[in-house]
């Protein structure tokens, strides 16, 4: 999980990459990789949640997630991955009870 916030002139430009990701990945449909991003209620602020499961981090595949700028390169405070371990997760097609803990990191995988 990370959340940063943009400079109020990215923040519109950060929106549009995280989309962009996004529609990649509904075209490309990577195994083992859950994510989700959101714009918090101020309009600058941003938080990512990314579960992966298995070694393999399947977002560095992604091209769009490639030409995403890292930290200030994107007007964002730069700010520390924090992993964490699903303790519940529910969908409205499936609701499953985590039988391991996956690892949940930065979209970057990069987790410390």
């Amino acid at each position: 999980m990370i959340r940063y916030t943009t400079k109020p002139e990215h923040a519109e430009e950060n929106a549009r990459l995280i989309r962009d990701v996004f529609a990649e990945l509904g075209a490309t449909r990577p195994a083992g990789l859950c994510c989700d991003a959101y714009r918090l209620d101020d309009g600058v602020s941003f938080m990512h949640v990314v579960a992966v499961e298995g070694p393999d981090h399947p977002l560095a595949a992604i091209a769009s997630f490639a030409a995403f700028p890292a930290g200030s390169a994107n007007g964002a405070a730069t700010a520390r991955p924090r992993p964490a371990a699903v303790v519940g997760s529910y969908s409205s097609d499936t609701w499953r009870a985590p039988q391991t803990p996956r690892q949940v990191a930065h979209a970057t995988g990069r987790v410390g």
